[in-house]
């Protein structure tokens, strides 16, 4: 189980890197651009979480603390978690990225914010919107005054 714990994240990287250090590199677009990237860590979730979906079934339709601390410490429904939430930092990551890139965003100001996408996600994607909301300001043309007529 540990092999695929890390593993869902490992099957990660290259897409992590090619935003992060190739972001401009025209195959990079072309890679992130496809919604499948996801499915890559999912495979593993589903590899993992097959055997228990009856028990992470439960946790869906009534979650409660206790409940959830308890099946986590079954080492495939907490591997099943973690794929989970690697595949969803890297749907948040890859919009954060195509985003960026179609607001013209320095990607040295972005590396270090999809490092933090890929870390807090909870911390970083609301940065990343204040980024974005100063982005827009800054590129929003100035209104012009309208000549007078005389």
């Amino acid at each position: 189980m540990s092999t695929l714990f890390d593993l869902s994240f490992f099957v990660t990287v290259p897409f992590w890197a090619l935003m992060i250090f190739a972001p401009t590199w025209r195959w990079t677009r072309t890679i992130i651009s496809s919604p499948w990237i996801v499915l890559v860590p999912l495979v593993v979730w589903a590899i993992v979480a097959v055997p228990v979906l009856g028990a992470m079934w439960s946790l869906v339709t009534s979650p409660s603390l206790d409940a959830i601390t308890e099946a986590t410490a079954d080492p495939a429904v907490l591997t099943a978690l973690w794929a989970q939430i690697i595949a969803w930092d890297l749907f948040l990551g890859r919009w954060v990225y195509l985003d960026s890139r179609e607001r013209n965003i320095h990607p040295l100001l972005m590396g270090p914010l999809l490092v933090g996408t890929i870390l807090l996600s909870p911390i970083a994607f609301p940065i990343y919107l204040l980024v974005r909301e100063v982005a827009r300001r800054g590129s929003s043309p100035v209104p012009q005054a309208s000549p007078v007529s005389a």
